[in-house]
């Protein structure tokens, strides 16, 4: 049973390197791509950069400033650069597969089908955005940490926190797509319910306290406990930004909370596959 545990890891490299085999192939179009994705993130934090130009902060009394918003782009860019390098081209093909009858050679297959449909094709350009991220998040820190007025402190809490809740947010919105994914069995064709995965995600884009008032304390409860959307990128970004104190008993509760959100989506994304997949008629039936 062990072997087989570990036969995963050379199975993950496989995928991983055929992929940028595949991609380097075509270089031309991988630096296409590559161009394209960056100028949508240069475009987008030019439009951040306008904002701050009339607004110091982002939400009144918030505390999400330039360059600690810039610490919470930064990570919306880790997450989704992640989910798009790995998940998004392998979730889009999956009513392919469904259609085609190309499923059940996945199924005959000696490894996880769940395994084998998320990480068998993997999507390099969309990495350029992660490295922008890094550049992004390095330029930001430096700011609030030479800044005159209460500079910002990285102690080795962050450091170690930080990428295993950029994890957890990976974990959550990996969830989401491959529930999605899953209805591909009972609905066929579901383009829409990929355009409703990006309507959803598109509220972690923003940091939670700016949704107040009536609607926004309705919209905060229900993409915070219900789909824990809200957590992915504002718990790393805080962190990071706004350090977890043990004076701050929210934003501890909140951190718990996104692990708890974490084990429970994946979990239970794994329970809507494998029932999903009880509901398959293989394409000779």
């Amino acid at each position: 049973m062990s072997s087989d545990r570990a036969a995963y890891w050379p199975v993950f490299y496989t995928f991983v390197r055929n992929s940028l085999i595949r991609d380097l192939s075509y270089r031309s179009n991988f630096v296409i791509e590559c161009a394209s994705s960056l100028s949508w993130v240069l475009m987008n934090l030019g439009f951040y950069l306008l904002i701050f130009t009339f607004t110091a902060e982002i939400g009144d009394g918030t505390g999400w400033k330039k360059y600690e918003f810039f610490v919470f782009l930064a990570t919306t860019l880790f997450i989704n650069s992640l989910m798009q390098t790995f998940f998004m081209p392998n979730a889009q093909e999956f009513s392919e597969l469904i259609r085609t009858g190309r499923l059940d050679f996945a199924l005959l297959k000696p490894i996880d089908t769940q395994f084998l449909i998320s990480f068998q094709k993997v999507n390099w350009p969309s990495m350029s955005n992660f490295l922008f991220g890094l550049v992004l998040l390095s330029i930001s820190l430096w700011n609030l940490t030479e800044r005159p007025d209460q500079p910002l402190v990285i102690t080795s809490y962050m450091l170690i926190a930080y990428p295993l809740f950029l994890l957890c947010g990976v974990g959550i919105l990996y969830s989401l797509m491959i529930v999605l994914a899953a209805t591909s069995i009972w609905l066929g064709r579901n383009q829409s319910l990929y355009d409703f995965w990006f309507y959803i995600t598109s509220f972690s884009r923003y940091p939670m306290e700016i949704y107040q008032g009536g609607i926004g304390d309705t919209l905060r409860i229900i993409f915070t406990f219900a789909i824990p959307i809200l957590v992915v990128v504002n718990v790393p970004a805080r962190i990071m930004a706004k350090p977890l104190g043990i004076s701050s008993s929210e934003n501890i509760m909140l951190a718990c909370f996104a692990v708890v959100a974490t084990t429970g989506s994946i979990l239970g994304s794994r329970w809507v596959f494998k029932r999903a997949l009880l509901s398959y008629r293989s394409a000779s039936s």
